[in-house]
């Protein structure tokens, strides 16, 4: 298997390389920039709230069909809950962390 992130990663300590053994400017180092380089931060945010929207609609059937009488067990019931609970905790989290990281990069700058 290909690994673009590991082959990209390598080019640039390569360059790096490259440059200060020469004896050139550390400040003009060339990062190459690939396209191929896997999910997007995006692509990668979209799957993570729809995989805990996912897990929350699951909590509620299993709800629903014990309240209805369904053969569904108790613990199934609150393992589900809880799964779904902690799986939005984590995203909340997660939120939180970029939330601060992003307001100390912004107080950086400013």
């Amino acid at each position: 298997m290909s690994d673009p992130i590991g082959a990209a990663a390598a080019r640039t300590a390569a360059s790096i390389a490259g440059s200060v053994g020469q004896g050139g400017d550390r400040t003009s180092i060339t990062v190459p920039v690939t396209k191929d380089q896997g999910p997007q931060f995006g692509d990668l945010l979209t799957r993570a709230v729809n995989d805990v929207s996912a897990q929350q609609d699951k909590a509620g059937e299993t709800l629903g069909a014990f309240l209805r009488g369904e053969p569904v067990e108790l613990h199934r019931v609150m393992a589900a809950s809880e799964e779904a609970q902690i799986s939005l905790q984590m995203l909340i989290e997660v939120r939180n962390k970029f939330l601060d990281a992003y307001r100390t990069l912004t107080s950086m700058q400013a």
